[in-house]
């Protein structure tokens, strides 16, 4: 397996105390951050750039709002020191940020991307790095989503919208990875 860059940012997406709200549902991967927080550390120990998001919802029933406690980024995977937090209102983490910018100006060809919820802010950011021309890599054991009912009204397994929201990024817009695989590329 070849080795990752030096510049290889880790986008850390959402991982917020809200999201573990049960109205949410039943959710998949429970070491999630677990395996966030061990690449964290992995970045931290080499002196890679991470990048911390936040999403900050403008939706009056949202547990992520800024004015509750479930906005806070879990302590986990909480920034330290200087690490940079960006903050962001709809689940593109390029959109409406400065984060391409932050990348370009860091000369960061090659992103890894951990955090919640796989099919929502996850799979939408790691769509447009690759669009925007990032080699990027998705974390599937360092990622997880809730249950949910389709527009078809069926009900849906978390690991099943999981797996299929990482399918439909493998290859086209991500590497589709776990976190030991990762840390084994250095």
């Amino acid at each position: 397996m070849p080795s990752l860059p030096d510049k290889t940012a880790l986008i850390i997406i959402d991982v917020q105390d809200g999201l573990d709200d049960p109205r949410l549902g039943k959710r998949n991967n429970p070491d999630a951050e677990s395996n966030m927080a061990r690449l964290l550390a992995a970045w931290r120990t080499r002196g890679r750039p991470i990048y911390h998001v936040q999403h900050m919802s403008t939706n009056p029933n949202s547990p992520l709002r800024p004015d509750l406690p479930g906005n806070a980024i879990k302590r986990m995977v909480a920034p330290q020191g200087d690490e940079p937090v960006i903050q962001k209102t709809v689940n593109n983490a390029f959109v409406g940020t400065d984060l391409e910018q932050r990348l370009r100006e860091k000369s960061i060809q090659s992103v890894v991307i951990v955090g919640l919820t796989t099919e929502h802010c996850v799979s939408t950011t790691a769509r447009m790095a690759g669009d925007l021309g990032f080699t990027t890599f998705v974390v599937a054991d360092a990622t997880a989503c809730h249950d949910r009912n389709g527009y078809d009204g069926v009900y849906y397994p978390a690991e099943t919208i999981h797996v299929t929201a990482l399918v439909s990024l493998q290859d086209e817009f991500a590497t589709i990875l776990k976190t030991d695989q990762l840390l084994d590329m250095g």
